[in-house]
């Protein structure tokens, strides 16, 4: 438990938390965590739906009310939509998106996942994506790496990984600029 604790604080952390122990309790994690993902999916899709969860112009009542059509139309159930109406009725239906990282966190943690974010130049082959997850699961210490790859050219070539709270910036352009840095503070 205490483990758990560090992984999230705050108001959005204790929501989560209760989430994740409910969840845990009744052996439905793995549906909440894909209920709540599909959640942020629509959160990522809608403009017109983040603006409504951040308005403090509607009541709770218009807000569960409209999230309870949202949520049957999405095919989320159980335990997230309660959880979702019961935040919406608490108007704290704001920071439901730092709720939903929260309880990703524990929910991760609770599998022994670290997730991962790197930026590379250009595709990479699987081999390579396998190399890396390795030897990132070597770093991180856990049994397993989600690797989620951007591919953003501007950085030249070289890697920047997050890792956590960790990253790591080996991009070209990011070396580049060093000298550039370095040659003005000697000129």
């Amino acid at each position: 438990m205490a483990k758990e604790e560090t992984l999230v604080s705050g108001m959005s952390g204790r929501y989560a938390q209760a989430l994740f122990e409910l969840a845990k309790e009744s052996k439905t994690t793995d549906q909440v965590a894909a209920d709540l993902a599909s959640f942020r999916a629509l959160l990522a899709e809608s403009s017109d739906l983040v603006r409504f969860v951040k308005s403090p112009v509607f009541t709770a009542e218009e807000q569960v009310a409209a999230l309870g059509a949202v949520l049957t139309k999405a095919g989320i159930a159980g335990h997230a939509a309660k959880f979702l109406k019961l935040v919406a009725t608490k108007r704290r239906l704001f920071a439901i998106e730092d709720m939903i990282a929260g309880y990703e966190r524990l929910y991760d943690a609770s599998r022994g996942v670290s997730r991962a974010e790197v930026t590379v130049a250009e595709p990479l082959k699987d081999s390579h994506v396998e190399t890396l997850k390795s030897a990132l699961v070597a770093v991180a210490g856990s049994q397993s790496v989600e690797v989620a790859i951007k591919v953003d050219p501007s950085i030249l070539g070289g890697l920047i990984v997050k890792l956590g709270s960790r990253m790591v910036d080996s991009s070209l352009k990011t070396k580049l600029n060093l000298i550039r840095t370095r040659m003005k503070e000697v000129g």
